[in-house]
């Protein structure tokens, strides 16, 4: 008798499993909820993933944008300064851009002559720069993760970074566990 019921134990176990797999494969077990890992600091690039979020947001999704390495920057407030840094926090906060607006183009930058025709361009036909994106995406309530470890990496401080609302300095498992459940994941 007590076989019987330890197999039936095992067999309503394999039944819970295969049954979180079949709704996680059917949809069911995700939120409307889309994250991003935000990796390039080039202006297209970061273009996109912006895009994309708050389109997903008037789309009905929560959107989550972890920003790591070479997208930091783009995050950089360029009217703020933090002192204190090491000779390897001057020389990135010296060659990595300060700011959204001072990214360029990964593709076609010719010595910044095709990110001015890019911006002239947006301009021309109405599309949102990259700081009118970011503070749209803020209003939209679009979180956005700064990954601890590359800041450290680089040198800047939360001092130095923009004003968003929420914004959230973290590590790759806060991230992560936001991802988990996540509908959709992009790497860009």
């Amino acid at each position: 008798m007590e076989e019987k019921n330890e197999k039936l134990h095992m067999l309503e176990a394999q039944i819970a499993e295969l049954s979180g797999q079949v709704k996680l494969l059917t949809g069911q077990g995700t939120e409307d909820k889309i994250s991003m890992i935000v990796f390039s600091g080039d202006l297209d690039k970061l273009l996109a993933a912006f895009i994309i979020g708050t389109g997903a947001v008037a789309m009905g999704l929560d959107v989550v944008m972890f920003f790591t390495f070479w997208a930091t920057p783009a995050l950089r407030d360029p009217n703020k300064s933090a002192g204190g840094k090491d000779m390897m926090g001057k020389m990135f906060g010296a060659m990595l851009p300060k700011g959204s607006d001072a990214v360029k183009l990964s593709k076609m930058n010719m010595g910044g002559m095709g990110t001015a025709m890019m911006k002239s361009l947006m301009k021309k036909k109405n599309v949102a720069s990259l700081p009118e994106f970011i503070e749209m995406a803020g209003e939209l309530d679009v979180k956005i993760f700064v990954c601890e470890m590359s800041m450290d990496l680089m040198g800047f401080s939360r001092e130095e970074m923009i004003d968003y609302p929420g914004m959230t300095y973290c590590g790759v498992a806060k991230f992560l566990e936001e991802a988990k459940g996540s509908r959709i994941q992009l790497f860009l």
